[in-house]
């Protein structure tokens, strides 16, 4: 190991103590896996938001009134947020933004392909807190685990949630840049046809009385949580504050699932019996079993990526390979800021081709966790600058299979457009957002800013 005097021997799978190893720990491999319970605990909480209506109606409602100069701006800042509904936010959101900018007299295509490019390049960006989170935070654990002798370091949901916020503000301003000034006055002439939604459509943006007092009464619930969640960590002595009284480190931090979870769910609930679009305890518990219901697939690739990381860390494997990819970098040069811009483009580069981002995590990030860390760098740096090759590219991949629901959609709008035509289009915000985020990352490790509470740049 490099820096001690220590030594890795490399044990083979294929071995009588590897088939051995395998069998007793198959079952403990995946049922440790922490992704797996901080990802499921958040779906089910949001699950319950969005399925009582939450999420739409707040969407809504950013957007219904906007002034129309404005509008592009707006779409693109909302969609940056939108993660937290998980793959929902591309197909809710675009036909939204296509008739909010339909009954402002704009082209509502703009809107459609503009919403759906900022949602999908600025999926890893936003003030808010999701699953995705979750998900790339315990893949990040489990990485830094391989390095577990020699290095120390934690990871919490949190620890890129400065750089998000940033981002998702930077992103907005040229997202609604490049909808307003560079997408818009490239689109066809737009004529209304008999597929097109008509202008009564714009009503549907509305809020009814109902959703509008169950957007207030869900403000309220929630500033009451919020407040006391901060009783419970900021005053001297919280319970909720951690050795010898810090604010960071600190067991809200660690414990942040949990108290996300009962944000979403209070919402949710709160919302849904407002409105009446949850019926009792039983509309609560079908809409997180709804929810649960469609991470099957997710499931079973976090079995396998369980599989792969424990593997690594057994048989160290990761470690050889870290050291080796570490030492690569140094002997090309690259042990700085372009050691991430490398690695952010090889990132993208493989994100056309495989677009799910917990899987080109899970096998990527064991490797290049502890390599940056060898060099220096902290997980949540590694985390933010996979984030950022892992949105960019996701735009413009026929891998993607909302980019064919997209295409549908514009059809209504625009008949003769076609999958090139559409792929073009959205090529257009790949290259600015790639730009701005590496320059967002440039300020946050040029100026050691923290990632997030707690997450510095540099490993302690």
């Amino acid at each position: 190991m490099p820096g001690t005097d220590d030594t890795k021997q490399i044990t083979g799978l294929l071995t009588g103590a590897g088939v051995r190893w395998l069998v007793e720990n198959l079952v403990t491999n995946f049922a440790a896996f922490p992704p797996i319970a901080a990802v499921l605990l958040m779906i089910m909480a949001v699950g319950v938001a969005e399925r009582a209506g939450l999420l739409e109606t707040a969407m809504r409602a950013t957007l219904a009134r906007a002034p129309r100069a404005f509008l592009p701006y707006l779409v693109a800042l909302v969609a940056c947020q939108a993660h937290m509904m998980s793959d929902v936010a591309a197909i809710v959101l675009p036909p939204l933004a296509a008739v909010v900018f339909k009954s402002a007299g704009r082209h509502p295509a703009a809107g459609l392909i503009g919403g759906f490019a900022c949602v999908t390049a600025g999926y890893a960006a936003g003030f808010t807190i999701g699953s995705l989170d979750a998900l790339y935070t315990g893949i990040t654990q489990q990485a830094v685990a391989v390095l577990s002798d020699t290095h120390h370091a934690d990871v919490n949901i949190l620890a890129n949630y400065f750089f998000t916020a940033a981002s998702s503000l930077v992103l907005g301003l040229i997202g609604g840049f490049l909808i307003s000034r560079v997408l818009e006055p490239r689109l066809p002439a737009y004529t209304a046809t008999a597929d097109a939604p008509d202008a009564s459509e714009s009503e549907d943006i509305r809020l009814t009385p109902a959703e509008r007092r169950g957007l207030l009464c869900t403000g309220l619930v929630v500033a009451v949580y919020a407040a006391v969640v901060l009783s419970l960590w900021l005053p001297n002595g919280a319970p909720l504050r951690g050795e010898g009284g810090a604010l960071v480190p600190s067991p809200l931090l660690t414990g942040i699932v949990p108290v996300l979870f009962g944000a979403f769910l209070l919402a949710g609930v709160t919302y849904g019996f407002t409105v009446k679009t949850l019926s009792g305890s039983e509309g609560v518990v079908a809409a997180m079993t709804d929810s649960v219901k469609n991470m099957s697939g997710y499931v079973v690739m976090m079995f396998v990526a369980a599989q792969v990381i424990a593997v690594f860390n057994w048989s160290n494997l990761g470690v050889l390979l870290a050291v080796k990819a570490a030492a690569l970098l140094k002997s090309v040069g690259l042990t700085g800021f372009g050691a991430l811009v490398a690695f952010i483009l090889l990132v993208s580069c493989l994100n056309l081709v495989i677009l799910s981002g917990s899987a080109l995590w899970s096998l990527i990030g064991p490797v290049f966790v502890p390599a940056f860390m060898l060099l220096g760098m902290s997980p949540a740096l590694s985390q933010a600058a996979f984030r950022i090759g892992d949105s960019a590219t996701a735009v413009i991949t026929p891998m993607n299979p909302y980019v064919f629901l997209l295409l549908a959609l514009l059809q209504r709008y625009e008949p003769e457009a076609r999958l090139g035509t559409l792929i073009s289009r959205l090529a257009i915000f790949v290259g600015p957002f790639l730009v701005a985020w590496l320059g967002i990352l440039a300020v946050f490790y040029g100026f050691d800013l923290p990632l997030g509470p707690g997450a510095g740049i540099s490993l302690k």
